[in-house]
């Protein structure tokens, strides 16, 4: 079960990461093959595009229900603290 506030809209990569337990590139792909969330691009000062993931409510709840906690992200969170 995910808690979120009910006030937040839009959740960034790195906030769906925490919440769900889903690495970031188990979450980035999920993303582009079930055509959830949406890419913002920023233009970097060096030239280069940044990409970074943003994701609704509805997004969120549908990543929990498809993919489950990554056992090797949760690993490494637990090995942190």
């Amino acid at each position: 079960m995910v808690r979120i506030k009910l006030s937040q809209k839009i959740f960034t990569e790195d906030e769906v990461v925490t919440l769900t337990g889903i690495c970031a590139d188990h979450l980035r792909g999920l993303a582009r093959n079930k055509h959830l969330g949406t890419i913002v691009r920023a233009a970097e000062a060096a030239g280069a595009e940044a990409e970074k993931w943003l994701f609704s409510h509805s997004d969120l709840m549908i990543l929990t229900v498809l993919q489950p906690r990554c056992d090797h992200y949760v690993s490494a969170a637990e090995t942190l603290s």
